[in-house]
């Protein structure tokens, strides 16, 4: 079976990535221009966009379920946020008012309990609540910050269940089997076109792969259909349960042999009778019960820090080394505050050395510190701290350690061992297939604090929706096989670019520096790197001017937009779309305007490197 390659062209602006996918997790903005667009709110990019990053995009049926609850039990001047259950929504509620009275604008806010049941009471699916926030639409902007920060909002998959339920609603697709995809109507829409197979292309040129396009029509009805569903059609929501089991012990390292079929209860991976032994996180006693499933990644980061804040007194916590942005606006607007080690090297060790000190004397009777979170490594420099370190002053200054595995993976690094709690986004590579959400935090059964922290979890909330996590459950399946394969595309990418930078002593290149496990802070990646591991599909570029960072991103043939651990090849203009109200701030800490960041995919190695090479060209010419 052939599988058509998607065009990555201008005409793709704000379209699904991947195309063909009802619930995708990114957006096409497919030149440098778009992206600037979209960071400015420019209407040419605005309006082009049918899909985006649901944390910042409110997906088409999460907007219609709004529109529904606004016109069904909201007064005029209100919007609202749609949450899974009442503890999410008093949250949210919490944080909404408390952000509008820090801003000098105080908000009633209000919730709303909508029970939806199914029209036929004899139908096999199932009733949902939905919790709803209200406030006034001049603070929608803070109520947003809610949604992105803490990732808790509906899913789009939860939305269309609800719509699906509702009497008087769209009944075409229904959950049965889940996810059916919603191809476009008109041959003509120019929203939803695919590239000729990669079979059709001559493999000596491949600077026109833009411009070969076919129409959903040509798609056979079973190539579209398995675009959207993957390997997931036909799983009842019934088997679940299994799939979230399944989930919990994949990550938890227990399944002797991770059987991929199916069995007549759900996946076999999570039935009682698949064969259990330790742990191989390398930490032996970790167990399925041991791992919380969550609806994003940054569901995960949130409530690790949520969780922290129960288990232990309060103090600030310390983000060390540059974060995903949004892990560092949860340790600012959540708890006592956050101390910021932005460069996470070395020296940054000795200066949080000196202020534990410092915090100790000042109160030897407390923690000088709750937590430190760091990514291993970080996103987008590459950089890996020097876990042994820290973990040394955790055990002496007797504070946790939060560790984000998300960019390394636990396929190709062992952090447990240095961590309390591990939190993962298992939308990224875990996942592959970029259309489902889902984030894990894992407590580590040999940590100082694990049974403060156990018994504190006693009163985790599952708001996992099940048709997510069947598709997850599905995507992950081959996930150690996938990150073999991208791991080599990747460093086969990575010394072809670095070869052809100033970095290796080319004095006439453009590119500056690649910054890449293998050879950023390579001593700390490598303590924590497993026999069998690689340095990850995940890399950044900086170029000699911005000029070449605009050529190499606009003549890079492959698809374009946020997110990172996608089976095929996503390029970003990173510090554009995650810091462009705050260059200046960003640039302190090595983050340069130009950056590139290229999240590899699993496309034929030979394919990927002469694309790069037409990058490296069309920014090279760009320099003359």
């Amino acid at each position: 079976m052939v599988i058509a390659k998607f065009a990555v062209g201008r005409e793709t602006l704000g379209l699904a990535v991947p195309p063909f996918t009802q619930h995708a997790i990114s957006v096409s903005l497919p030149t440098w221009k778009d992206n600037v667009g979209y960071e400015e709110g420019e209407k040419r990019v605005v309006d082009s966009m049918v899909s985006g990053y649901p944390r910042f995009f409110i997906h088409p049926s999460i907007q219609k379920l709004a529109n529904i609850c606004e016109q069904k039990f909201g007064v005029k001047g209100e919007k609202c946020l749609l949450c899974l259950s009442k503890k999410i929504a008093d949250q949210c509620r919490t944080f909404i008012v408390g952000r509008a009275a820090l801003a000098a604008t105080p908000a009633h806010v209000r919730l709303v309990q909508y029970v939806i049941c199914p029209e036929d009471s004899s139908s096999s699916q199932t009733r949902v609540e939905l919790h709803i926030v209200f406030f006034p639409v001049n603070i929608s902007p803070i109520a947003k910050q809610f949604w992105q920060h803490t990732g808790l909002g509906i899913s789009s998959r939860f939305a269309e269940y609800c719509l699906f339920l509702l009497p008087g609603q769209d009944k075409q697709s229904p959950h049965s089997p889940p996810g059916s995809p919603t191809l476009p109507r008109s041959p003509s829409n120019k929203y939803y076109l695919v590239k000729l197979p990669a079979a059709w292309i001559p493999s000596g040129d491949v600077s026109h792969l833009s411009n070969a396009i076919m129409s959903p029509d040509m798609l056979h009805k079973d190539q579209s259909t398995y675009l959207e569903e993957r390997y997931g059609r036909n799983l009842p929501l019934r088997a679940a349960a299994f799939a979230k089991c399944a989930l919990r012990r994949r990550i938890a390292g227990v399944l002797v042999r991770d059987n991929m079929q199916d069995g007549p209860q759900g996946p076999c991976a999570g039935t009682q009778d698949v064969e259990i032994g330790p742990s191989n996180r390398g930490v032996q006693d970790v167990g399925e019960d041991d791992v919380f499933l969550f609806p994003t990644g940054m569901a995960a980061i949130w409530n690790a820090h949520q969780l922290c804040l129960r288990a232990r007194p309060p103090a600030k916590c310390v983000c060390f080394g540059f974060p995903y942005i949004d892990t560092l606006k949860v340790l600012e607007k959540w708890g006592q505050g956050v101390y910021f080690f932005g460069h996470g090297l070395g020296s940054d060790i000795d200066t949080l050395e000196s202020l534990l000190e410092q915090e100790s004397a000042i109160d030897p009777t407390k923690p000088p510190i709750l937590a430190l979170f760091t990514e291993f490594p970080s996103n987008p420099l590459l950089r890996s701290p020097d876990i042994h370190r820290l973990k040394a002053l955790a055990n002496k200054y007797d504070f946790l350690v939060v560790v984000d595995d998300t960019v390394g993976n636990f396929v190709n690094v062992e952090v447990l061992p240095y961590a309390d709690i591990v939190v993962t986004s298992l939308s990224k590579v875990f996942s592959g297939d970029a259309n489902a959400m889902g984030g894990s935090l894992v407590i580590n059964p040999e940590g100082r604090h694990y049974v403060a922290l156990k018994s504190h979890m006693a009163t985790y909330e599952d708001t996992y929706f099940d048709e997510d996590a069947l598709f997850m459950e599905r995507n992950s399946r081959d996930f150690t096989e996938r990150v073999r394969a991208i791991d080599d595309n990747a460093q086969a990418i990575c010394a072809f670019l670095r070869s052809r930078s100033t970095a290796e002593g080319v004095p006439s290149a453009v590119i500056k520096e690649v910054f890449y496990p293998k050879y950023t802070t390579p001593i700390n990646y490598l303590r924590c790197k497993l026999p069998q591991g690689g340095y990850g599909g995940l890399f950044s570029l900086t170029f000699t001017s911005l000029a070449a960072s605009e050529a190499f991103f606009d003549a890079l043939p492959c698809q374009k937009g946020p997110s990172l651990g996608t089976n095929f090849t996503l390029a970003c203009p990173y510090t554009i779309l995650a810091h462009y109200t705050e260059l200046d701030w960003a640039a302190q800490y090595g983050i340069e305007e130009g950056l590139v960041r290229i999240s590899v995919g699993m496309e034929e190695k030979d394919l990927l490197l002469h694309s790069f090479n037409l990058a490296l060209k069309a920014a090279e010419a760009s320099a003359k």
